[in-house]
């Protein structure tokens, strides 16, 4: 296709508003992959995701914080509370020291949250500390959370305190300790500036006690946590060039191989074409599916695998036999017998001569082809068959469905990577469905 033919085509699609709609679509899929692979490298990716990062700090099964705003919720955020080295209280005795540390925080929150954890941390002693806590309210109320042996790295679930449930009147800690002391049924917040006091006995001279109280929300970021504390954006932001990278090169793959494959069939004709025939129709009867999930199952879910096996089941598909019957006429033409005249060979007949007459026709066929096997990926992964190193759309929907997302309001886990995935078949739909009226002209009058 000559440079003119291809400005003409780009003035033809220009025309189309949903060519220009799904091209914006897909921009902004590349321009999200470019912007992830660089801001988050696929090392550093792969190690927050599986816990490198300290999820530790991020709420179980928090939604995002813009869909709280745009409720006009005031779910809390997840509170960090160290303590400050100017207000700690130093009492030495002989054989070591005591020391009060407070962690006061100022909660205004019209929720509770959904844990409370204290970190705590103590290096260098020979002889672990003893520590003892008391939680005081902004009403004066004090309220012992017992005491606790301190190791080189500690947490203290005060969630999860069932005798401290009890003496809350069977309420969870989390609620109960931040409630209004009135009885009733449905709890109420308590504003105000709350202090948990860290009564410590060190046996250490110059060894100290770091502690961080975590109030954990009810929401985190911009597409909320899972099950595990890990921030779904980041599934999201890098499923992005995974599923475009799968998709496209799924599609070149078999396009292209298959397109020569056809090629060479029609050239050589007799046992070539009809070798190429059989093996199209033994191809054509096995189902795609089924032979991913067996070699998932009985071998590896890598996803550099499974896009491997769909590239070789994709090669002698029914495709052949549509470029095929493209192709034969393109073989009877006095150009075709001119290029033999001067002494082509048969390989450049074939790719200088035979296949660049059908590419422009192909070129919506592969658009199209690419949501195809982004679609693919996802399924593969929905079924528990997806790579389980990578971080993909596919993967954040199969946790949502192991932990009942929908049935327990979790909705933002499924209609994030839900709608990606539309989006991404919407753009690429678009773009090809317009591209198949530039290309073909019986189209235009539709």
């Amino acid at each position: 296709m000559t440079g003119g033919r291809w400005r003409d085509g780009w003035g033809e699609l220009r025309r189309y508003p949903s060519a220009l709609v799904g091209m914006a679509i897909i921009a902004v899929l590349v321009g999200l992959s470019l912007y992830t692979v660089i801001a988050i490298p696929y090392s550093e990716a792969l190690d927050k995701w599986r816990g490198g990062e300290p999820w530790r700090l991020h709420p179980v099964n928090a939604g995002p914080v813009w869909l709280d705003r745009l409720t006009g919720g005031r779910q809390p955020r997840t509170l960090i509370v160290t303590g400050d080295a100017a207000e700690v209280e130093v009492m030495p005795f002989e054989g070591g020291r005591r020391l009060r540390i407070p962690l006061a925080f100022d909660y205004d929150y019209a929720g509770f949250p959904s844990e409370i954890n204290l970190f705590l941390r103590a290096e260098g002693h020979a002889q672990r500390p003893f520590a003892r806590l008391l939680w005081q309210t902004p009403d004066g109320r004090e309220l012992s959370l017992g005491g606790h042996r301190i190791g080189r790295e500690d947490r203290v679930s005060i969630s999860q305190d069932r005798a401290l449930e009890r003496r809350l009147g069977g309420r969870v800690p989390h609620i109960g300790l931040l409630a209004e002391p009135d009885g009733v049924a449905v709890p109420r917040v308590q504003p105000g500036r709350y202090r948990l006091l860290l009564d410590a006995v060190v046996f250490d001279d110059q060894a100290g006690i770091d502690a961080e109280l975590v109030l954990y929300g009810r929401v985190h970021g911009i597409a909320g946590t899972d099950h595990q504390r890990r921030d779904l954006s980041l599934a999201l932001l890098w499923g992005t060039p995974v599923a475009l990278a799968f998709g496209l090169l799924a599609a070149v793959g078999t396009t292209l191989i298959t397109l020569i494959i056809a090629a060479v069939g029609v050239w050589y004709r007799g046992w070539v074409d009809a070798v190429i025939q059989r093996l199209t129709e033994v191809n054509m009867i096995l189902p795609v599916l089924p032979i991913l999930v067996m070699v998932g199952t009985l071998y590896s879910t890598s996803i550099w695998l499974m896009l491997g096996v769909v590239v070789v089941l994709g090669i002698f598909s029914a495709s052949i036999k549509m470029y095929r019957a493209m192709l034969l006429p393109i073989r009877e033409a006095p150009y075709i017998e001119a290029a033999q005249a001067y002494g082509a060979g048969n390989l450049r007949i074939v790719m200088r001569y035979m296949i660049p007459r059908i590419l422009p026709v192909l070129i919506p066929t592969f658009v199209t082809l690419i949501p195809t096997f982004v679609f693919l990926e996802a399924s593969l992964a929905v079924l528990g068959l997806g790579d389980p190193v990578l971080p993909t759309w596919g993967k954040v929907l199969n946790d949502a469905q192991s932990q009942s997302a929908l049935y327990n309001g979790y909705y933002y886990w499924v209609v994030a990577p839900a709608v990606l995935l539309m989006v991404t078949g919407l753009g690429f739909a678009m773009l090809g469905f317009a591209l198949d009226r530039v290309f073909n002209p019986r189209l235009r009058s539709l």
